[in-house]
């Protein structure tokens, strides 16, 4: 067989084509039991590497046996190391905030899967809202840090969501649809297995306003069908949708109880081990 000399993310287009749609020949079976909830703390530009041990020190006392639910935190890249160290045997996962879509090379300020994995990181937060707005993240760039992240066995968090004035202007469904078929391209079923998705109202990022309930469930049900639509019906049943609008302990419960939340992307509260706790201990 002729020696393949392209690049890992032409090879990964390639193969996509080729196999239409289907580009990693595994087996998934998906089943109807419950979502496990997932707890993912994005600690964004806060907290150093000392600060980092003592902060999930304080998380693993306040939060005790966290088994019936995934807790995952995602500090700078300068705090993965020492994360990883005090995470010791507790459960919790590590996740980068961040992930380049080649293996190596010229990319001044980047981080490669390799280089996530060789100190034990399993997830990695793409699309946040924040990379959109401040750092040029597209659709398109969405999908390629996707793709190498699921063909590195590393799980994705995959972040969506609309603006005040698209939510307004009444473009909520169509800008996710948009997103969504985006971040998603060419990506198979069988793929897709490991993904999450976080619905992040980009309006009640860091602004104090939380979407009501009503406004979440419906954005998270038509993420779920559009999964549906897309994929199949097991896969929509088993794909986590985190809620990213600013989730806290006074509201954790009311969001969590949600038929459609299966857990949340925090940001200023999980920098507070009682509040990251709380949460927590709300979605058990």
């Amino acid at each position: 067989m002729r020696e393949c000399r392209c690049s890992l993310r032409d090879r990964i287009f390639c193969e996509v084509r080729r196999s239409n749609a289907m580009p990693i020949a595994r087996k998934v079976r998906y089943n109807r039991r419950m979502r496990k909830r997932l707890i993912a703390g994005n600690w964004k530009m806060n907290i150093n590497s000392s600060e980092t041990a003592e902060l999930i020190g304080q998380i693993i006392e306040k939060s005790g046996d966290i088994s019936a639910v995934d807790v995952v935190v995602a500090p700078p890249f300068t705090s993965l190391v020492s994360a990883k160290a005090a995470i010791g045997s507790s459960g919790i996962g590590l996740s980068s905030q961040n992930i380049h879509w080649e293996e190596k090379g010229a990319f001044t300020g980047e981080i490669s899967a390799g280089m996530l994995k060789d100190i034990g990181c399993g997830w990695t937060i793409i699309g946040h809202s924040e990379r959109r707005q401040y750092f040029g993240e597209t659709d398109e760039t969405v999908n390629k840090r996707t793709k190498m992240a699921l063909i590195s066995s590393i799980k994705p968090i995959v972040c969506i969501g609309e603006t005040l004035e698209e939510r307004d202007t009444g473009k909520t469904n169509s800008l996710l649809k948009s997103q969504l078929g985006g971040a998603f391209d060419n990506i198979s079923e069988a793929d897709f297995a490991d993904t999450v998705i976080a619905y992040e109202p980009v309006w009640a990022i860091g602004t104090g306003r939380t979407a009501t309930p009503e406004q979440t469930q419906e954005a998270h049900a038509f993420i779920r069908n559009w999964l549906k639509t897309i994929y199949s019906e097991p896969l929509a049943e088993a794909c986590r949708i985190l809620y990213g609008g600013s989730m806290k302990p006074a509201n954790a419960k009311e969001l969590l109880a949600l038929p459609d939340v299966d857990g949340g992307l925090i940001g200023g509260a999980s920098l507070k081990a009682d509040d990251f706790s709380a949460i927590i201990c709300a979605s058990l």
